[in-house]
């Protein structure tokens, strides 16, 4: 009897084994917070600039306190900085379909996301990024910010 019932339990292990190889697998996990890849550049100040650097964030955001000075040093002839409150800009994170914040995003001139942080960053990090898609190579932390 014993042996009938060990038996019939390997039975169903082999079973459910052979069912479970034969179901394809799940797909790979997608971003929890999906980061846009092209800006309208004509949505932010100086789309004639050669980058920006468009900063989502709301004034309830613990995380996004102090960030904003850290994207305005950056502003320069040919850097253009935009902060984008939630608060006042709700369209444009409805547009964007901003799901987190804060959320920086370095977009070339033609709107093109080459960077994007998401959650507090370092000043660090973003000087250096900026750095990094302005002129290739010339940081330790060419990956900083990477999208891809």
């Amino acid at each position: 009897m014993r042996v009938a019932i060990a038996g019939g339990i390997f039975v169903i292990a082999v079973v459910i084994a052979l069912r479970m190889r034969r179901q394809r697998p799940q797909a790979p996990p997608r971003d929890a917070h999906p980061i846009p890849r092209q800006l309208d550049r004509a949505d932010f100040p100086r789309p004639d600039a050669g980058w920006l650097v468009a900063y989502f964030s709301s004034t309830t955001c613990a995380g996004c306190q102090g960030l904003g000075p850290k994207v305005a040093v950056l502003e320069s002839s040919e850097v253009a900085t935009h902060e984008c409150s939630f608060e006042a800009n709700r369209d444009a994170h409805e547009r964007y379909d901003i799901s987190a914040i804060p959320m920086i995003l370095i977009a070339d001139q033609e709107g093109v996301v080459q960077r994007a942080f998401v959650g507090h960053t370092t000043a660090t990090d973003l000087w250096a990024a900026v750095a990094e898609v302005r002129a290739p190579g010339t940081t330790p932390g060419p990956m900083l910010g990477s999208i891809d």
